[in-house]
């Protein structure tokens, strides 16, 4: 069997707190990052520092009509769980998930977001589909901004790094516009930081698409103890 969708709704529902590993909690709290424009409706997740701009990052193959949609993030507060009374405390807050939202209908069903040539039935036990991260962000955005967009480490990424450091908060998610085409992307940092990281699609009762949601392997699986 392959990696199982987590109960993302609980991902993002301000207030609920996880068991974490270690005899911590983590409580979730919702940061928006803002509107993403997606000119062609089809959606692209990858690592903005590594890979933007690079040609052969293909889109997801399920797509969502032209146009702008929220995108914000599962923030987690992490905290020994007997801390309540002790105000020195060590606490610190994670990007848990990162969700772009097509309908406002609730998901319902859950399934892996691939690109073309992956097939989901033919990973082994527990194993993905994901995009690696080798500078501790993620991103989505839409074909038309990566075609738009030069290579970010090589050319000119101070656009970028300017919209990073402007939230003050690495866990807090941001809309980055390239001044040059007007192109953006919604950015995020990417759970624990680098590694390879699932994004899932979830449909609405009728069967439509509600959200794309990159989980960063921060809360608990299903039945994980």
């Amino acid at each position: 069997m392959t990696l199982q969708p987590s109960d993302y709704t609980a991902f993002f529902t301000p207030g609920r707190t996880f068991a974490m590993a270690g005899g911590m909690t983590g409580t979730v709290s919702v940061v928006p990052a803002g509107d993403l424009r997606l000119d062609t409706g089809r959606l692209i997740a990858c690592d903005p520092l590594s890979y933007v701009g690079d040609e052969g990052f293909e889109p997801f193959t399920v797509t969502v009509p032209p146009g702008s949609y929220p995108v914000a993030a599962s923030v987690v507060t992490l905290a020994e769980a007997d801390s309540s009374s002790r105000e020195d405390a060590p606490e610190h807050r994670r990007v848990a998930a990162a969700r772009l939202t097509s309908r406002d209908t609730p998901p319902v069903t859950w399934e892996m977001a691939v690109v073309r040539g992956q097939d989901p039935s033919e990973l082994k036990e527990g194993h993905y589909f994901g995009y690696g991260v080798d500078a501790g962000l993620g991103c989505f955005m839409d074909e038309a901004a990566n075609r738009a967009f030069p290579y970010v480490l090589d050319e000119r990424p101070e656009w970028l790094w300017s919209a990073m450091a402007s939230t003050g908060d690495s866990a807090v998610p941001f809309i980055a516009t390239d001044p040059a085409s007007g192109q953006s992307l919604a950015a995020f940092s990417s759970g624990w930081g680098d590694g390879a990281y699932p994004t899932w699609i979830g449909r609405d009762a009728t069967g439509e698409v509600a959200c794309f949601v990159t989980d960063f392997l921060v809360l608990p699986a299903p039945g994980s103890d």
